[in-house]
């Protein structure tokens, strides 16, 4: 009891920190990051490479209009570095979390004819080519792909059974190991930045 009063008055020593406080605060860094609505030159040059690309994406996601009937017209109305960064995050965050099955069937999937040219764009030449065959894969198999999604998460579940698209998120995850697409897309905002300035 004793104790807690010191603790309370600020006359003991802190406790130990615990095994997870560390992950709890990065959890609570990441939720309170500043989000800029407009960027700048000098926001760009001060960012440190390790947060660039988070900065860029809230940026452009900040754009979306609330009013998600809009959300295609306006992602097509960036520039090509913008969309491209845009669409690879997007198509990275998708298949890292459930596959190319899940970038398709997720609104962002209505990118997926524009992916290969983003990421040549980008300098991932192997990317781009496994897309493009996912791509095809889904665009000729799409009856059956498609055929157990009826809008509830079982059908979404069953669809991953047999899916022809399984076999890319393999190629996907073994490329990964060697480019790393998030450190690679750094360089080129930086060589591009005046494509992501808004003043």
């Amino acid at each position: 009891m004793l104790k807690r009063i010191l603790q309370a008055l600020g006359l003991s020593k802190k406790e130990e920190k615990g095994p997870y406080d560390d992950i709890l605060q990065s959890v609570r860094d990441f939720q309170n990051r500043p989000i800029h609505k407009e960027l700048t030159a000098e926001i760009i040059d001060n960012a440190p490479d390790d947060n660039l690309l988070q900065i860029v994406f809230d940026n452009l996601n900040a754009k979306i209009p609330e009013d998600y009937d809009k959300h295609y017209e306006t992602v097509m109305s960036w520039n090509k570095s913008r969309q491209a960064i845009y669409f690879t995050w997007c198509l990275e965050g998708d298949v890292v979390n459930g596959g190319f099955n899940q970038f398709y069937f997720n609104s962002n999937g209505k990118f997926y004819r524009f992916i290969p040219d983003a990421l040549r764009l980008l300098g991932f030449t192997s990317f781009a080519e496994l897309v493009q065959q996912a791509n095809d894969t889904y665009e000729k198999d799409y009856a059956k792909i498609t055929e157990d999604q009826d809008g509830t998460l079982e059908g979404f579940a069953e669809s991953y059974e047999d899916n022809p698209l399984n076999v890319y998120d393999k190629l996907f995850y073994e490329l990964q190991e060697k480019e790393d697409l998030g450190k690679k897309m750094v360089p080129y905002i930086r060589s591009h930045q005046s494509d992501f300035i808004d003043k």
